[in-house]
Formats: structure tokens, sequence, C-alpha cells
């Protein structure tokens, strides 16, 4: 007698999609372009989630931008030179750039309610070591070692936008990526206006990283309490892959390195250019030095908005202008060394910068959408393609984008070590923003296409849709 013939286990299909998975606040079912699902239960739903994100987030760029404050408490019993701080914010800016690209899949791996958790937590690191180094006689190698570790706070920037890019539907997204963008932006203005606030009062750096400890703690317990995971999100290093080998995440990553690279980079000098071209006092600096990324990363929402109502490539165009001509004007300016016109017309560079910022970031989803279109994929499947491919560009954009700050940082060094004042670094700048226009309007405006049959629009004239993006 012989038993049951055994079944065959069932061979694994490789292709087959990941389990769901499970456990307190994660969400299986996500679709929010399906209105009916948006009106009822979606939107309340993002809306909440976008809110904590904008608060971790913004937590993270003030820890990101500390070292761009921190060099105006430095006086002369530090021992460093001007070229020695604007060396530290580069390394700074330089970590803040590359973090971003694992932080961007981080999202998928963990979760991105468990990846904030986490990422918020980690700015614990950054913030205590400088608490503890903080003081005249520690080595300036010591000081770039700390620095470097406050670089994972610019990684929370694309954790976060990845992580919300997903809970909008393609027609909100540049409102709730420029508000969130915006919302953590305003991180660098604020730790700004704290520091002033303390240094007017006559406190000292330890101060100011004393009030930011237990603000990081609750952004991890706010994130743990109340955010969400999307299952939907799940890792996909194909989509990395097929990012990378795309051009357009590449001429977006350029156009970024014009906006963002420009408000970081601005941000984390401002204050040093004033000090060493125009002999402002630390105090006098940390006056004016706010205002520029405060407007900035208001706007930033304003240009995701002008985005959706006109185009982000156009927006953008026209945005590279007015940076080309204020960036003219102040060099005019500098050279002149008139404070009050300076400052005033770097304010509204900061301003164009945010408008910029929250233009660039909405075309990203809207080309990924349209290429989805032009290869014959319609409704759910164009928009989950477009939300898969964009979400793995943000993180290269962002971290390339980031890197403008560096070289924004390392110009404003070598032009003062070669002639004294930030005007050699002006020449360079209206340079490359002229650049970023004509790549702008080679790519996504240049070519007007003639109306076409709508089966055949989206697939023979792939164009027709990057000028509204």
């Amino acid at each position: 007698m012989t038993g049951p013939t055994p079944i065959p286990a069932p061979t694994p299909n490789p292709s087959a999609p990941p389990p769901p998975r499970t456990g307190w606040r994660w969400i299986e079912r996500w679709d929010p372009e399906d209105e009916v699902f948006w009106r009822e239960t979606g939107e309340r739903t993002a809306r909440r989630n976008l809110w904590l994100s904008v608060f971790s987030e913004h937590i993270g760029f003030s820890v990101w931008a500390l070292w761009s404050v921190l060099v105006l408490f430095m006086g002369p019993e530090y021992g460093l030179t001007p070229a020695d701080k604007f060396l530290l914010t580069s390394v700074v800016t330089l970590v803040g750039a590359v973090v971003r690209v694992p932080y961007t899949f981080a999202v998928a791996l963990f979760g991105g309610r468990n990846w904030t958790i986490v990422s918020a937590s980690l700015l614990l690191v950054p913030t205590v070591a400088a608490f503890v180094v903080m003081e005249p006689g520690t080595s300036f190698s010591t000081f770039l070692l700390v620095g470097l570790l406050a670089g994972i706070g610019g990684g929370n920037f694309a954790s976060s936008m990845t992580n919300i890019n997903a809970f909008f539907p393609l027609r909100k997204k540049g409102w709730a990526l420029g508000l969130n963008a915006g919302g953590g932006n305003a991180g660098v203005p604020v730790i700004q206006l704290v520091a002033l606030a303390i240094i007017g009062y006559g406190g000292g750096p330890r101060v100011l990283l004393g009030i930011y400890i237990p603000l990081i703690v609750l952004a991890a317990v706010l994130a743990a309490l109340y955010m969400d995971n999307l299952a939907s999100l799940q890792n996909d290093t194909g989509a990395a892959k097929d990012a990378a080998r795309d051009g357009h995440t590449w001429i977006m990553s350029f156009l970024y390195v014009g906006t963002f690279g420009s408000f970081i980079g601005y941000s984390f000098a401002f204050g040093q250019v004033l000090t060493n071209q125009f002999g402002r006092t630390p105090l006098q600096a940390a006056y004016l030095a706010f205002l520029g990324p405060l407007l900035g990363s208001l706007v930033r929402p304003l240009g995701g908005h002008l985005a959706d109502r006109y185009g982000g490539a156009l927006i953008t165009l026209w945005n590279y202008v007015g940076m080309a001509a204020a960036t003219a004007f102040l060099l005019v300016v500098s050279m002149r060394r008139s404070l009050p016109l300076f400052v005033s017309v770097f304010v509204v560079l900061f301003v164009l910068s945010g408008v910029g910022n929250g233009s660039t970031y909405k075309m990203i989803p809207g080309i990924f959408h349209a290429k989805a279109l032009s290869k014959g994929l319609r409704g759910e499947e164009a928009a989950a393609d477009g939300r898969r491919l964009a979400g793995a560009a943000m993180g290269l954009i962002g971290a390339v984008g980031a890197l403008g700050g560096v070289g924004i940082n390392l110009a404003f060094r070598q032009s003062f070590l070669s002639y004294g004042s930030g005007t050699g670094a002006f020449v360079a700048f209206l340079v490359f923003y002229g650049a970023c226009f004509a790549v702008t309007w080679a790519v996504y405006v240049r070519r007007p296409v003639a109306p076409a049959p709508d089966n055949l629009a989206a697939e023979e004239n792939p164009q027709l849709s990057y000028a509204k993006v």
C-alpha cells in the first residue's frame, strides 16, 4: 500500500509582486486617481501625512543648515579663515546631496512612516555631536567631521518628496510637492531666526542646539503615532535603473541645480558674504541673512501652483530669465558695494529660486506621465508607470540639484581668495543661468506641435505634452 502522491511545491515566480505587507499603519489599497476614493478617504489621509512630513523635513533642513548658522558664532578665537568656513559649509552640502539617493529608496524598502521615524531620529547624532565640540580650541578637522554628520539632514527631503509624491493624484502634485518642499526649505530661515534671537540675547551656539534636540524627538514621535506606510510603494530597483537611463532625469537634474542648488547654496553662503564683503558683524548678518531663505521657502508652493496652471516648463523658462537678470544686477551692485541694493536684489534672487524649485519639481511627474502615454499606456496604468519612474527619478534629481549648493559655496570661496569679493562667483552664476534657460527652451518649450488626433498625439508627438508638464 502506498501513501498519497506528494503534491510538488509551486515554482516561485520571480516576476510576481511581493506579498502584501501588513501591520500597524500600513495601507494596502491606495488609488488617488480614483476621484471617489480620493474624496471619501484619500484626501484626508494624504493631507495628514503631508503636514507631518513637512514638520519632519523642516527639522531635517534646519539640521542641514546648522553649520551655516554656527559659523557666524565662530569668531577669531576659533582660528578659522573665511575660506575654512566656506569649505565647511561646502562639505555639509555635499553630504546632504549624496545621501539623498539612498534616502529616496529607503521609503519603498521600509515604508514612508517607518523611514520618517528613523530619519528623524538620526538627526540627534549630528546635533548632539555639535553640542559636544562647539567650543574654541576644537580642531578644524573635528569641525569638518561633525559637519559631515549634519549632512544627513539633507537626505530627509528626498525621502519625504518620494513618499508624498505617492500619496497625491497627478492633478495636485504641484501644490502638494511645492508645499512639502517649501515647508521643509523653511527650516533654513527658521534656524537662522532662532540663531538671531539667541545671538541678540547673548546666548551661545549650545543654546541653539539645545532647542532643536527636543524638536527632533517630537518629529519622530509624531511620525510614529500618525503617519502611514503605503504598501503599493514596493522596493523597485528596476525603477531606479530605468530612471537613471532616461535622459530626462539628467536634464531635470541640471535644471534643478539652477533652482534648488541656488537656494541651498545661497542660504549657506549669504551670511558669510555679508560679513566678508560688507564687513557686517555676525548679529548684523543674521538680521539680513534669513530674509532670502524665508521668502524663497514661502513661494515654493506658489511655483508649484503656477506650474499646475500654466505648465512647469513655461514657468521654469521665464523664471530663469528673472534669475539671470537678478544676477547681472547683483554683479553691478557687488562691484559698487551698495549693501541696501545688494540685499534687496539677493532677496529677489532667493524668491525666484523658490518659484523655480516648485515649477521644476512639478515637471518631473508630468514628464514621466507623458512618456507613459507616449508608450500607449492609459488611465491608471499610465499613472502608475509615471509614479514609479518619477519617484525613483526624484532622488537622483534631488541629489544632483543639491550639488549646486556645493558649487556655489566653492565658487564664493575661490572668488574671495582670488578677488576679495564675490564678484567672480556672480559671473559664473550668470553664465550658468543662461545655460539653464537654453536647455529648458530647447528640450521642453521650443517645438510647437500641430494638433493631432487624440489616439496619435501622445504616441507620435511626445513633445506635445512637455510644454505643459
